[in-house]
């Protein structure tokens, strides 16, 4: 049994869950408030950051990447015969793909994009004064649905080229990035209309069983977008 501490809106633990899902990982999820600052938490982490994955007989396994490259190390063969759950890549040059992939998301686009507008219109609503909370900022926000129209369109272009946003297969870089768009989607910051391929791709990924419980949660701050649980939006 693996325990996941994650928090529903953080785009990063989205990530882990999508994965372990792919994976079948029977896993018990426990939510993680890290504005909170648990002591207990930064023990494992001392990041303080989302996502933490425990597995018995390991160290703590933190954050997105390493999570993905854990699964992938500790489940190398898993399969059932339909399903290809190879998700770090088949070849040398994939993998390089992937892995740049997956940095651009945990690190570019959770910057400019999902990190600050589930910041803003999410966190702190939680947050006391003391922990960063209080009204959004609208110059962030502003910010944050300026910067996803760029990335927004390096998906259509990726999705416009390729299967699948690495290559010819769904690998780590489809379920980050599906992560982080989530997040996002549920806010209603999605320009969808300006986009040609990325749409149809994201449709699909809304559509595989991994994806389920994420869109069926809902904040008890703010509700969803009305088109984001549907994989026909």
């Amino acid at each position: 049994m693996l325990t996941l501490l994650h928090h529903p809106f953080c785009p990063h633990s989205r990530f882990a869950r999508l994965a372990i899902a792919e994976f079948d990982l029977e896993t018990e999820l426990v939510e993680e408030r890290v504005w909170e600052r648990r002591e207990e938490f930064l023990i494992l982490n001392p990041a303080g950051q989302t996502p933490v994955l425990i597995a018995e007989g390991f160290p703590a396994v933190p954050g997105p990447n390493v999570i993905a490259e854990f699964l992938s190390e500790m489940h190398p063969s898993l399969g059932d015969g339909v399903r290809d759950r190879n998700l770090i890549g088949a070849s040398p040059q994939q993998r390089v793909e992937v892995r740049r992939l997956l940095a651009w998301f945990a690190e570019k686009f959770a910057a400019e994009v999902s990190l600050p507008l589930a910041n803003e219109r999410l966190h702190k609503r939680f947050m006391t004064p003391e922990q960063g909370g209080g009204p959004p900022d609208t110059d962030v926000m502003r910010a944050a649905r300026k910067n996803i129209r760029y990335h927004l369109a390096y998906i259509d272009w990726l999705t416009g080229q390729r299967d699948w946003l690495a290559g010819d297969r769904l690998t780590f870089a489809d379920l980050a990035a599906a992560a982080h768009l989530s997040v996002v989607d549920y806010l209603g910051d999605v320009p969808w209309a300006e986009t040609q391929y990325a749409k149809h791709w994201y449709a699909r990924m809304k559509s595989r069983p991994s994806f389920r419980p994420i869109l069926a949660e809902v904040s008890g701050a703010l509700p969803p977008a009305p088109h984001y649980a549907d994989p026909d939006f």
